[in-house]
């Protein structure tokens, strides 16, 4: 038993009228013991529950992020004249409307904007389609080793951070998830974390407002100056189209409030309709669809969102322009073309690293 973390785990878990909020250090400290299993499991799963009940606070994120900095993968900076994107989607998945940010990932990498992605399999506690399973449905494999996939991502501007392979400590921490049966505060952590060592634009998705203001919290004590977030569908990065989308924009002076946009979808052509998510078949051939350019209701959702993230990374100019680009890349196959140097680049990748094996 670790002393250290009881004492942690006594300020978190003291009730309502006594619980108090850890420092940037003290959670930073909690975060590595509970990582390198320092403190027991009955420790680690009343620490989970408890600072759960008591909501975590900005500079608790902060302190946990820190940790994940110290102790985790990052893919290394690649030549670009972008500030590489990374999508911070809930890792239990997806299981009422259709995902669109695989598409909107090969889309911006297609337009030469980086972009990288991470989670893991299907896990706690909504268990729903992952996008590890969307890109093997896809044809791409993101479940190697971490210089397969530093190669993939310096060779076509996309990488994804499997955390089963990349990053097993963290890995551990979702049987303890599946036993509490809530999302503790490490799920809402990982829609900022940034597995990326160079200068990066982090996009967060989530579902109720309080978690942004946290989000912003974090990023000011942690000095991050470039980020989106998005009130997206089932708390992820995808804008949705049966109402309008709450997006925060970062302002170039972090004391500054977050610079507030609403996009109503009919204001630009698009219907009010999200695109439910039948079964993974189903929505692999509906993305098939969109590759080839063909018209249906999971392509407007991919105009919708390529539009603006066109728009966000400075491709394109406006959403208006963002979104002609977004169905000209389409249309004309290039982001097929992307998708398959990527599948190439993989295999060729893993053929050199089995050779010199």
């Amino acid at each position: 038993m670790s002393n250290a973390f009881r004492d942690l785990l006594k300020k978190v878990g003291s009730g309502n009228h006594t619980s108090e909020n850890l420092t940037r250090e003290e959670a930073a400290a909690a975060t590595r013991m509970i990582l390198l299993q320092e403190a027991t499991p009955a420790q680690i799963g009343a620490f989970l529950i408890a600072h759960r009940i008591k909501r975590p606070t900005g500079e608790e994120l902060a302190g946990m992020l820190d940790v994940y900095d110290e102790l985790g993968p990052k893919l290394q900076p690649i030549a670009t004249s972008q500030r590489v994107f990374v999508l911070g989607l809930p890792y239990d998945g997806r299981s009422r409307t259709a995902p669109i940010s695989p598409i909107t990932a090969l889309l911006l990498a297609a337009a030469g904007q980086p972009v990288i992605m991470h989670g893991g399999d299907r896990l706690p506690t909504k268990y729903g389609l992952p996008l590890v399973e969307i890109w093997q449905g896809l044809g791409v494999d993101w479940t190697q080793s971490l210089e397969q996939t530093q190669q993939v991502f310096e060779a076509t501007g996309l990488g994804f951070i499997y955390l089963p392979q990349h990053f097993p400590l963290a890995q551990r921490l979702f049987e303890y998830r599946d036993q509490i049966g809530k999302r503790p505060p490490f799920a809402t952590m990982e829609l900022i974390w940034c597995p990326y060592a160079g200068d990066a634009h982090i996009v967060a998705g989530y579902v109720h407002p309080p978690t942004e203001g946290m989000f912003q919290t974090a990023f000011a004590v942690r000095g991050t100056q470039q980020f989106t977030t998005v009130k997206g569908l089932e708390g992820s990065c995808d804008l949705p189209r049966d109402r309008t989308a709450i997006i925060g924009l970062s302002t170039l002076n972090p004391e500054e409030p977050i610079e507030r946009l609403h996009l109503v979808p009919r204001d630009y052509g698009f219907t009010t309709k999200n695109v439910p998510l039948e079964s993974t078949t189903q929505l692999l051939n509906a993305m098939q669809s969109v590759l080839q350019g063909e018209p249906s209701e999971l392509m407007q959702t991919a105009l919708w969102n390529g539009g603006f993230y066109l728009w966000r990374c400075g491709v394109c100019p406006d959403m208006q322009s963002g979104i002609a680009k977004a169905e000209a890349l389409l249309k004309s196959g290039a982001v097929t073309q992307q998708l398959q140097k990527i599948i190439q680049v993989i295999g060729l990748v893993t053929r050199s690293l089995v050779q010199q094996a």
